[in-house]
């Protein structure tokens, strides 16, 4: 399937892509929020699972209006890489590693959510899921649907078997990434490869819409490229500055910041 074979609706701040696998439908959820948030259900037979939560209250409300629009019955949400958002649902089970569980409430991920809180304010809900079943690597059915869980630094990958995709925190064909590295670099290179291996339909990520396979073959290049401007920059400055000319139409600055700063400081 490609990215592309979906149904578009536009709702009223984000836009739905609808995709159809047969005996599973995907909706992918772009709330246009200021973090580029997505949010996934996995639907089989009107019962299904999301991957993820909305953080704005705004999309809250209007996701939780879109499932109750559908009559789709929701028997869980797994909440990987973003714990915040805990008033969305908030009678569902909620699914997560106890790794992916402590980086939400008292690791990198609680920062990140103390940082948003300041920047944000009131339309940012700062409140962090609570956990009611935890998983661990492997399999798992939930509503019928079938998820390997695969565990991560920050929280969990999750393979869906029965539409051969598989959701990861990030990709982003055209945007920086944080790369904490060349050693980094070169084991995102070596998971990526693995995504061309199984021939995954698409990749679900938490800050862009889904992407296919040539889109990661697009990211390796651009971390293969990174790591040979390293080699060739003076410093931090220009490091930064030459992956900005080689990549000039590229969204995320801040990410790059970061990437710099794990380059020549840390």
């Amino acid at each position: 399937m490609k990215k592309t074979d979906c149904k578009k609706i536009r709702l009223n701040k984000g836009d739905m892509d609808v995709y159809d696998f047969g005996e599973i439908t995907l909706h992918a959820y772009k709330t246009n929020d200021p973090l580029s948030d997505e949010v996934f259900i996995v639907e089989k037979n009107g019962s299904g699972v999301v991957i993820e939560s909305p953080c704005f209250y705004d999309n809250i409300t209007e996701l939780e209006d879109y499932i109750k629009n559908n009559k789709l019955n929701i028997e869980g949400v797994m909440i990987s890489y973003h714990a915040s958002g805990a008033t969305f649902l908030k009678d569902t089970k909620k699914y997560a590693t106890k790794h992916a569980d402590d980086y939400g409430h008292s690791g990198g991920g609680k920062t990140l959510i103390d940082n948003f809180t300041n920047t944000f304010g009131d339309i940012f809900d700062n409140s962090i899921h609570t956990t009611t079943d935890f998983l661990e690597n492997g399999s798992i059915s939930i509503a019928g649907i079938d998820f390997d869980i695969v565990d991560t630094d920050e929280g969990f990958d999750i393979i869906i078997p029965q539409i051969n995709s598989i959701y990861t925190h990030m990709l982003g064909h055209d945007c920086h990434s944080i790369v904490a590295g060349e050693k980094h670099a070169d084991t995102l290179i070596s998971i990526l490869d693995g995504y061309l291996t199984n021939n995954f339909n698409l990749i679900l990520t938490s800050h862009y819409t889904p992407e296919d396979l040539s889109d990661v073959k697009t990211k390796i290049e651009y971390l293969k490229t990174l790591k040979q401007i390293h080699k060739e920059s003076k410093n931090a400055e220009d490091f930064k500055q030459n992956v900005i000319n080689k990549f000039p139409n590229y969204s995320g600055l801040n990410y790059l910041d970061m990437t710099t700063n794990f380059f020549y400081i840390n």
